[in-house]
């Protein structure tokens, strides 16, 4: 999902780790290779999010056709769902639903839709209702007439108003982690995989797009069509409408964006076939078809979604300099890690997240070098080490995830993205890259459109590199990295040259020995700024970051990382002059990374009634999942 990328850039206090990278400590243990084998005998793999059957009757097609109602903010008509029974036995397929209303159930017998028996639980809070539709024999269809809820947290509808062209609605989704079932009855489950089919009756002025088969030539003509022939699993399922234009990148790449960024967008993510070429240099084969982008509007509450075949994007990656666009890698890089080879349940989140991370690294370095690939990783380690130190539960800073997670949310932290990333760097570093690197990309082709738990993965690593180098790594190693919290001795320690001479240079002008003019940076990246800004002094003082903001303009900044950065700065000192702008990015950009922190900061600096003043005029522009973010923020 994206992406937590630069994620420390823009939120790490701590100071740069600055011993040497890649120190090899040699193993002084044999391995235990069947390790995991016996530690899946004692954990449990079940998706605790879903109400599911699906051990026992699995759906593996969905097929939509469906009305997308502006007016009413709903999406209305049918889902017909084929699934298979595991136990012949079972007498009943169990769906997961959230928001919706159910209208009707049939089931196929004998070529017929018949009236089904069925019934729903009473509503939770987090996971929704559950549909019990008693089955026949030998069915293997049903029917289910439905419609969506207008405040469905899956789905965001805006206004005219509230799009960038002022003259048409947008409506766009967000799936992961369990809101697949705000759109539709599903098994809302990363444990399964299906194929989908949809057809969409739209407004005729507007596009609509899914995560399936699309051709950029499409008419406009408010009757749209869409296959994925690939199964995925159910958080996958992706829409947008809206007025949206496309511009080609090359044959297969291209962005699709409401107008005022289509231009800007193509320029900016004009690399993207060369992040698809080091993929495929490194990791095999892209096996999707098409790879297309969309720039949704500002409210969009993540750096970027993975959809398949269409990645959502947020705006704020369009800085004008190519600098943020290893959200894009992570997203591409999802090709592989996540929607090819995908997490059972979201208590192994870090099988997506932190193989993603790790291949957008190895491509950035591929690309631009192993300058800024470091820089990436050291900004990245200061914010996991943040993300540890705050924590509220250490079992939710170990990569298995506990079992008694109240939200799926909690496996989506810098947990799972970075310190999943480090325990792959340290594995590449134990067995080389010579070696891990044909051990990756054969893992990912025995597991192409399949599923994976922690323990598998571990069994793989011990069947196919711990035997062969048995002085690599020890048991206990691994454990530490994945059954303990906090970050292993062995962890990397990134160090970046770059970084160095940033911190010289802060150093001087806090001391007095150089004045702001004398500073040289007209040639720093974003990395090296959202450093300095980064590690600026506790005692830092308004007085201070009014020279800074003299110098160099900082409060207003274009670059999004920058800006928001630079306003963590202002809260934490009380500087304000910013305190405009600052409103200004709250109510103009829905992206949670950003606006998450900004709350808390608020809060935590004694700005909770101003915060909730500004909150109470930009909540209706943020997305559902960032408002209920909020609502906790400043609630608790």
């Amino acid at each position: 999902m994206k992406s937590l990328k630069i994620i420390a850039a823009s939120i790490a206090v701590l100071g740069l780790v600055t011993c040497g990278a890649n120190e090899k400590t040699p193993a002084t243990s044999k391995p235990n290779v069947n390790m995991s084998a016996q530690t899946a005998k004692n954990t449990s793999n079940k998706d605790q999010f879903t109400y599911a059957n699906y051990d026992k009757v699995r759906m593996n097609h969905l097929a939509l056709d469906l009305d997308v109602d502006f007016d009413r903010k709903v999406l209305d008509g049918t889902a017909t769902i084929t699934f298979e029974k595991l136990d012949p036995s079972a007498n009943e397929l169990v769906l997961d639903t959230k928001d919706l209303k159910i209208k009707s159930v049939e089931i196929l017998q004998n070529g017929s839709w018949m009236d089904a028996k069925y019934a729903q639980s009473d509503d939770d809070e987090v996971m929704g209702q559950s549909l019990t539709i008693l089955l026949l024999d030998k069915a293997d269809k049903v029917r289910i007439g439905y419609e969506t809820g207008p405040e469905a947290e899956g789905l965001q509808w805006l206004s005219p108003a509230q799009t960038a062209g002022k003259k048409h609605p947008f409506l766009f989704s967000q799936a992961q982690a369990i809101n697949a079932r705000t759109m539709t009855p599903i098994q809302d489950t990363p444990a399964i995989r299906i194929t989908y089919t949809a057809n969409l009756r739209t407004p005729p002025e507007l596009l609509a797009l899914m995560s399936a088969n699309q051709d950029p030539d499409t008419p406009r003509d408010g009757d749209y069509s869409f296959e994925m022939p690939q199964p995925i699993p159910p958080y996958l399922l992706a829409i947008a409408v809206g007025d949206i234009k496309f511009k080609p990148i090359n044959d297969h790449i291209g962005v699709y964006a409401e107008a005022y960024i289509l231009d800007k967008a193509a320029e900016e993510f004009s690399e993207t076939p060369l992040m698809e070429e080091a993929n495929e240099a490194l990791y095999g084969p892209y096996r999707w078809g098409r790879y297309d982008m969309i720039v949704l509007p500002p409210s969009f509450p993540y750096g970027g979604m993975e959809n398949p075949r269409l990645s959502f994007l947020t705006p704020t990656l369009v800085a004008g300099d190519k600098s943020l666009t290893n959200v894009v890698a992570h997203e591409l890089a999802h090709s592989w890690s996540g929607n090819l080879v995908t997490n059972s349940n979201w208590r192994d989140s870090w099988l997506n997240e932190g193989f993603t991370s790790y291949v957008e690294n190895r491509v950035m370095e591929e690309l631009y070098g192993k300058e800024r690939a470091t820089m990436e990783q050291a900004l990245d380690m200061d914010g996991l080490i943040r993300g540890i130190s705050e924590a509220k539960d250490p079992a939710l800073t170990h990569l298995k995830m506990p079992d008694n997670m109240k939200h799926p949310d909690d496996a989506f932290s810098s947990i799972a993205y970075i310190k999943g990333a480090n325990f792959l760097f340290f594995l590449e570093d134990r067995f080389g890259r010579e070696h891990f690197d044909p051990f990756l990309k054969q893992y990912f082709d025995d597991y192409a459109f399949k599923t994976a738990t922690t323990e598998a993965f571990l069994t793989y690593l011990g069947e196919n590199l711990r035997k062969q180098f048995p002085d690599a790594v020890t048991d206990a190693e691994i454990k530490a990295w994945v059954y303990e919290p906090g970050l292993p001795e062995t962890a990397r320690k990134p160090k970046s040259d770059a970084f160095s001479k940033v911190e010289k240079q802060s150093a001087d002008w806090i001391s007095g020995k150089i004045s702001i003019e004398q500073m040289n940076t007209s040639a720093w990246t974003t990395h090296e700024w959202l450093h300095f800004l980064n590690n600026l002094p506790l005692n830092t003082t308004p007085q201070q970051l009014g020279r800074l903001d003299k110098a160099f303009s900082l409060t207003g900044h274009s670059n999004a990382e920058i800006a928001f950065a630079w306003y963590m700065q202002t809260i934490q000192v009380g500087y304000k002059p910013a305190v405009p702008a600052l409103r200004e990015f709250l109510m103009n950009v829905g992206r949670g990374k950003f606006i998450y922190r900004l709350y808390g900061a608020l809060k935590a600096n004694n700005r909770v009634d101003w915060a909730e003043k500004v909150y109470e005029q930009a909540r209706p522009g943020y997305h559902p999942i960032a408002q209920r973010r909020i609502d906790a923020i400043l609630k608790d």
